[in-house]
């Protein structure tokens, strides 16, 4: 099969989300889309299937597991799908939902993508003190304002938000600790967050269960990271924010999160991405 590199959320190869990226891979077995996955390495690799309505079905592996749905790896195979085909419209079935996508050609071959997710929705956030063990965080290190959830928008996130800028930006956590959890509690990545201002976010995801320390870009934590701030009466509405995530690693990205006032439209997630 021929695999694709991009990163996503950035306008720099040195920024933003790696993600492998299959344009189709029609024929190849679940065995042999995760191998692939695992050669490249990235966090995610995403593998188009086109059908006959011309919709897409998309599966997402990490180098471990397959998971659900990834919204980094969305953002890099439409903006390849578009480099390759065209920008418009494109209609993607996850394992998660159905998924709408805009690729827009802002200037020659540079898109963007503006990806809306399934329907968000939070829930209580179990093991709260196993969690916060794993991360070597105490309950103190929480904002007192923002209440620690799960929250899904089309994977599960626990969102926790810091005081501190600091805390944020000094993470060393139990690899195998928290992995453990993350595997028994179905979580994807640790939303990680610290509020700069009204529409600023800084964000870290760990995420282990995926076979790398930290995420450097996610679209689906910052989906769900929308569908929290809605659904808690955090933010006003509607809102257009920005989240800062991955400068703690040298990678720097930015993700626009869009937030609709009705409470059960999907969040919408904008960036670009360059090929690698």
């Amino acid at each position: 099969m021929e695999i694709l590199r991009y990163t996503a959320f950035t306008d720099h190869p040195d920024g933003g989300n790696p993600a492998g990226v299959v344009l189709d891979a029609t024929g190849e077995t679940d065995e042999e889309m995760q191998a692939a996955a695992a050669r490249v390495g990235y966090s995610e690799t995403a593998f188009l299937l086109p059908r006959a309505d011309g919709d897409l079905d998309v599966r997402y592996f990490s180098p471990l597991v397959e998971i659900p749905f990834c919204g980094h790896a969305t953002i890099a195979a439409t903006i390849a799908h578009a480099a390759a085909h065209g920008p418009g419209p494109l209609r993607l079935h996850t394992r998660a939902g159905l998924v709408e996508v805009a690729t827009t050609e802002v200037e020659p071959e540079v898109f963007t993508a503006t990806l809306v997710s399934v329907a968000p929705r939070t829930g209580e956030l179990r093991a709260l003190d196993e969690l916060l063990a794993a991360l070597r965080w105490s309950a103190d290190d929480l904002h007192p304002d923002y209440p620690p959830r799960a929250a899904y928008a089309g994977a599960w996130h626990p969102v926790l938000v810091t005081r501190t800028r600091a805390r944020l930006a000094d993470l060393a956590y139990d690899f195998a600790a928290l992995s453990e959890l993350m595997a028994r509690e179905e979580w994807t990545t640790i939303q990680l967050v610290h509020r700069e201002s009204d529409v600023v976010f800084h964000s870290r995801n760990p995420f282990p269960p995926g076979g790398v320390v930290e995420d450097p870009a996610t679209g689906a934590s910052a989906a769900a990271l929308g569908g929290y701030l809605r659904e808690l009466g955090l933010v006003e509405l509607p809102a257009a924010l920005t989240i800062h995530q991955g400068d703690d690693m040298g990678r720097p990205g930015v993700i626009t999160v869009s937030i609709p006032s009705d409470p059960a439209s999907g969040i919408h997630i904008t960036g670009t991405a360059v090929r690698l």
